[in-house]
């Protein structure tokens, strides 16, 4: 498409471009944006000075975002524009869908489509959009933020929303943002409400499950340990689960790090266990996860600090 200017549209002739102050004639280190953005930048400050709320506000915003998305200001004033025009905020987010899908990364979006849906007091048809998006990133940080922030304003913590995240899990157990959602369902977002023993034995079951799928895969291991410490209950409670994946008295059979992790934990708790715990240690340093052997010996230089100080 050829660059729009709005110098050549007698529908802007009324108004008067104010250009971006770089700081005197010869500036420093000015921005070389193209002639096509700096003149639409210059309208809307015109616009935004003289609090003009329009439908041509609106288009020019369009304008902006389509050669710049990012820009905070300019989705800022757009969300004025059409709180005091009344606009059709359905066919806001109906615009927003396709320009998300163009730029996946982009926060400003987001946030916009938060303040939309705030707005219109309702979630629906959001779910099958994140799904869209999801497609194309299943990962993304800001739609999964986005999703945790529908649950919480509509009240969403419910069975079908758990079962989503299953699905997303069962398609790929080491999805991290699946298990954080999934972890916010069930106690995190939930302000200080009581959750049931049931729903922590059928958590930890969860988890163990999954984890016996892929006994290295971190999410599992993290969230199963999150459950647990939730529910105030003692590392102990994970060690013959723990024990299935590695056995010190076996240090060739060691199935996952984790596994070492969480009874390195365990041991160093235990009376008289401190020797074990270091021996959990050295094998994750020298032979099962040497890549953070600093770490390791860092807790295990703790262990030998608890002896001294007892």
């Amino acid at each position: 498409m050829p660059p729009k200017y709005y110098s050549d549209d007698t529908a802007w002739a009324d108004v008067t471009p104010l250009p971006q102050d770089e700081g005197g004639p010869h500036p420093l280190a000015a921005i070389n944006y193209t002639e096509e953005y700096s003149e639409a930048m210059s309208y809307l400050r015109a616009l935004m000075a003289a609090n003009e709320f329009s439908a041509r506000a609106l288009s020019l915003t369009e304008h902006i975002i389509s050669m710049n998305p990012a820009h905070y200001t300019v989705w800022l004033y757009r969300a004025k524009v059409l709180e005091q025009t009344g606009g059709d905020l359905r066919e806001e987010i109906e615009w927003l869908n396709p320009t998300a899908l163009q730029h996946l990364k982009n926060y400003q979006i987001w946030h916009h489509r938060q303040t939309i849906i705030d707005k219109l007091g309702s979630p629906e048809g959001e779910a099958d959009f994140i799904s869209t998006m999801l497609e194309q990133d299943t990962k993304n940080y800001h739609v999964w933020s986005y999703r945790q922030w529908l649950v919480k304003r509509f009240g969403i913590f419910d069975e079908k929303e758990l079962k989503w995240t299953e699905g997303m899990i069962e398609e790929d157990v080491r999805n991290n943002s699946a298990w954080n959602h999934r972890y916010y369902i069930v106690v995190g977002g939930r302000d200080g409400e009581a959750v049931s023993k049931d729903i922590i034995t059928r958590e930890i079951d969860y988890a163990e499950a999954a984890i016996r799928k892929a006994p290295q895969n971190q999410s599992p291991w993290n969230y199963l340990r999150g459950i647990v410490r939730y529910a105030k209950l003692p590392d102990s409670t994970l060690k013959d689960f723990a024990l299935e994946f590695a056995d010190l008295e076996k240090p060739d059979d060691v199935y996952s790090s984790h596994a070492l992790d969480l009874l390195a934990d365990i041991y160093a708790e235990e009376d008289g266990k401190k020797e074990e715990a270091k021996k959990a240690l050295d094998l994750l340093a020298t032979k099962y996860d040497p890549i953070k052997a600093n770490y390791w010996n860092y807790r295990k230089g703790l262990l030998d600090q608890a002896e001294v100080a007892a």
